[in-house]
């Protein structure tokens, strides 16, 4: 039976990753910080009813010792960073802990594995966010970076910092560049979930608007459950590289935001209203990904629409609320 470590797994990525890899008959081992919520924190794994399959284990990636600690103990295969600061608008409010997390928690995570356990087979989490500024209309691997937050320069670095032991130290280690992946276990602070469970809370008489900020930046949204199984694929791969993982179709967020109540049988115009204290001090208009190397290499093809992707959030958001209705009678 093969041992992974995902960190994050309590995150979007490491609940459906973890789906995958039990049902491939993996022992998965989960890092998590250790926290006053921890009754809570696994709530995407309970979604997803494979909490108690899951051994969750305390570590941080600002602390080389509990990583070291963690690949001496379980002696892993396969380790998925996917633990970050991964909120692009909290990046700017908190700038010297998304570096420290992503940035450096990254470089922690590749001198653990270089230092206890180098036979083992490398995934960071690298973003679409890093072409940040785009350099050219359609984004590949040999894209010019040009990231426009402190989220995306940490993630820059975080990437930069895998390749870069991959080829000093010959560690089986890949970045899966991934563009925007959404689905019904996404934080509510990203602006999909925002709108769907603003397209929910509307529909049964919750709330009346939608605060949103630029409607017009467009973005290449697949689902998480089709992209983790590209990260799957590029551990299973004899050579490490470097992947862009998207679609190849990029939408609106007022187009997002019309498909989402239009699902419900509503008129987004009437209820999107937009602010701009919600824009980014920086924005990143335009992200339109070109996986052709994923698809030639690993054999990946992404298996859900955005029409598909959107009703599964709206359901699953009026599922959340109308339950909560009935808690509330």
């Amino acid at each position: 039976m093969p041992t992974c470590l995902i960190t994050g797994v309590t995150g979007q990525d490491g609940a459906y990753l973890s789906q995958l890899l039990l049902s491939k008959g993996y022992r998965v081992i989960g890092m998590m910080r250790r926290s006053a919520s921890a009754d809570i924190v696994g709530e995407r794994l309970r979604w997803l009813g494979i909490y108690n399959d899951i051994e969750l284990v305390d570590g941080n990636l600002t602390d080389l010792s509990s990583l070291l600690r963690l690949l001496k103990t379980y002696k892993p295969d396969e380790i998925y960073n996917l633990a970050a600061q991964s909120f692009v608008a909290a990046s700017w409010n908190q700038p010297l802990l998304t570096g420290q997390v992503t940035a450096i928690g990254a470089t922690n995570v590749l001198e653990a594995i270089r230092l206890s356990r180098p036979e083992a087979r490398f995934y960071q989490a690298s973003s679409s966010e890093m072409f940040g500024r785009i350099q050219e209309p359609v984004q590949n691997e040999r894209t010019p970076f040009y990231p426009r937050s402190p989220y995306a320069v940490a993630k820059l670095y975080a990437h930069w910092i895998t390749v870069n032991y991959r080829e000093s130290f010959g560690l089986h280690a890949s970045c899966g560049i991934l563009f925007n992946h959404e689905s019904p276990l996404r934080g509510i602070e990203f602006v999909t979930r925002k709108i769907t469970d603003g397209v929910a809370r509307i529909k049964l008489g919750l709330a009346r608007e939608l605060p949103l900020g630029n409607l017009d930046a467009m973005r290449d949204w697949g689902h998480a459950r089709d992209y983790v199984y590209a990260m799957w694929l590029m551990l299973q791969q004899p050579t490490p590289d470097d992947y862009v993982v998207a679609t190849g179709h990029n939408t609106t967020i007022r187009e997002f935001c019309r498909l989402a109540f239009s699902y419900v049988g509503l008129n987004f115009q009437e209820h999107v209203v937009t602010r701009s204290d919600l824009m980014r001090p920086a924005e990143v208009d335009v992200l339109l990904g070109n996986a052709t190397k994923a698809k030639r290499k690993l054999g990946w093809q992404p298996t859900i629409t955005l029409d598909a992707m959107i009703a599964e959030m709206v359901e699953a958001d009026l599922a959340r609320h109308t339950n909560r209705l009935k808690h509330w009678k």
